[in-house]
């Protein structure tokens, strides 16, 4: 009886104990989650390769080229004066440091204090969605 008290005394003991002393169970979703996440939100929602991609003669996106840069097929109807004509690559985000590009996701307002110039919208993602979509852009390989 005193072996079984005891056992189930400490067992008892082994589940309190990190609730007691206010530690938490951390579960961690692994990096290729948020990887994929950022695969989904650049591809499918956000759909980046549109300005960001360069196409063909048929107008598909060249692969081999995929957020590479592109320049844009399409003006403004009434003149804008900060208007770019070229999308830069964000393939392995060339130029950019992981914060800077998180903060410029979450803001619209990049590292030099200016937001996006149009056609590139001012996002406003969260820091999740932010970190997921810099993490699937670092994953790829830069121009060259």
């Amino acid at each position: 009886m005193n072996r079984f008290l005891f056992g189930v005394t400490g067992f008892t003991l082994l589940l309190l104990v990190p609730m007691v002393a206010g530690q938490k169970r951390k579960v961690h979703a692994p990096a290729s989650v948020g990887v994929a996440r950022g695969k989904y939100l650049v591809e499918q929602a956000e759909l980046c390769g549109d300005c960001h991609s360069p196409r063909d003669d048929k107008g598909e996106f060249v692969k081999e080229q995929w957020l590479k840069g592109a320049t844009l097929d399409f003006k403004p109807i009434a003149p804008a004066p900060v208007w770019v004509d070229k999308a830069p690559a964000i393939a392995g985000l060339p130029g950019w440091e992981k914060d800077a590009a998180i903060r410029f996701l979450m803001t619209g307002v990049g590292a030099n204090g200016l937001p996006s110039r149009p056609p590139m919208p001012q996002y406003r993602f969260s820091v999740q969605d932010a970190q997921a979509i810099v993490a699937y852009l670092k994953s790829l390989a830069p121009a060259k």
